[in-house]
Order: structure tokens, then C-alpha cells, then sequence
């Protein structure tokens, strides 16, 4: 496997994790994910999708509410959902670059390259770097996304590597190039060893 071949430390971690399961998400919109992600910032799982809930309570039989419907929703009524001021902004103006073209759909997205997703995606309201990275793996499944930002990805590689402290991002990103064309796996599986270290149970050499 290319990443034990580029980082021995690897193995370890896949051999208890076992196959990276990243795949996209099927018939999820890059809309949809923002929309999404924004309701999880700095909130618990559990919290973020019981406000997604009662915001989706406001369309029955809709499925997810498109941008129109979300741009005609009072500012009040997204409120009384749970969402902050700050967070209602957010949505309604991803609802409104949607209309307008800016953010793309998932056949436009598709003959974007990772770069320019991200150049145009962190134009958006509350839409930062990290979030259009977790779209492109999770949501779009790009294969070579390393989120250098991202806390639990810099804990797994102290973790992995029995480090005293994380690298910063630009170690990780110059650490991280010998794993191309295969990041994103690299980063499901260093999330797994961040979490593994957290237990106390992660496996040796």
C-alpha cells in the first residue's frame, strides 16, 4: 500500500482500523453540505442535527429545503430553529450565492479541481477553508485532500509518530506530500489514530 510504503507508521493504524470507507455521499448537493456543515460549527453532533431537524420540520415533504425556500424563510422563524444570528447570515447568503450560480452543483463541481473549489467556496459567509475540505472528501470524494488545519489529523500524526507535540500545518502539508495521490485516505486514517491515542489503546509498531 502506498502510504506504508511512504510511512511505515501507517500500518499499525490500518491493520486495527481496516479498509478506509471513504465514498461520497449519494445525491447530496455541494448546497446541501454547506448548508449542513454550518449548522455543525462548534456544536455537538447531537445539538447541530436537532436544529437541522426542526428546520427541516418547516418544509414537510420537501426533503432538504432548496435556497429559495430558505432565502422566502423569515430571518425569526430560522432563529426559533436554534441557529444564531451569525449562522441564519451564513445560510441565507449560500442559499443566495446557490441561486446565483456561485456555488456549483455537483455535475459543475465535478470539472472544478480542488483548488478553485476552494478559492471559490471560502468567498461564501462562514464557509473557511476546512469546510470546503470536508466537502470535497466527504461529499464529492476527492481522493488527495489532506486538511492540514485540522486539529484531529495533526493529533493522529503525533500520535502515530510518538511526538511531544503536533506539527503545524506547514510541517504537515510538507510531511504529507510523499502520501499523494492519496490524502484524504491518509487523513481518515490518522482521524482513526488520533482517536485510538484518546483511548489509550493505540496499537504498536
Amino acid at each position: 500500500m502506498h502510504l506504508v510504503a511512504a510511512e511505515p507508521g501507517f500500518l499499525p493504524v490500518i491493520r486495527a482500523a481496516g479498509p478506509c470507507p471513504l465514498a461520497k455521499l449519494p445525491g447530496r448537493e455541494p448546497y446541501e453540505a454547506l448548508m449542513r456543515a454550518i449548522a455543525h460549527q462548534q456544536l455537538h453532533a447531537r445539538a447541530a442535527e436537532a436544529i437541522l431537524g426542526r428546520m427541516l420540520a418547516l418544509y414537510p415533504g420537501v426533503g432538504f429545503p432548496g435556497p429559495d425556500l430558505i432565502l422566502a424563510t423569515a430571518e425569526t422563524t430560522l432563529r426559533g430553529c436554534g441557529f444564531s444570528a451569525s449562522k441564519v447570515a451564513a445560510l441565507r447568503d449560500i442559499a443566495a450565492k446557490t441561486s446565483s450560480g456561485l456555488v456549483p452543483g455537483r455535475a459543475a463541481a465535478a470539472r472544478l479541481d480542488d483548488a478553485a473549489l476552494i478559492e471559490r467556496l471560502t468567498a461564501l459567509r462562514g464557509v473557511g477553508r476546512w469546510t470546503v475540505e470536508m466537502l470535497l472528501i466527504f461529499t464529492l470524494g476527492r481522493p488527495d485532500v489532506l486538511p492540514v488545519d485540522d486539529f484531529g489529523v495533526r493529533e493522529g500524526w503525533r500520535a502515530l509518530r510518538g511526538l511531544d507535540r503536533q506539527p503545524t500545518p506547514r510541517e504537515l502539508a510538507a510531511i504529507g506530500a510523499a502520501w499523494a495521490p492519496h490524502r484524504s485516505t491518509a487523513a481518515w486514517y490518522l482521524w482513526r489514530a488520533a482517536d485510538t491515542a484518546k483511548r489509550g489503546d493505540l496499537p504498536a509498531l
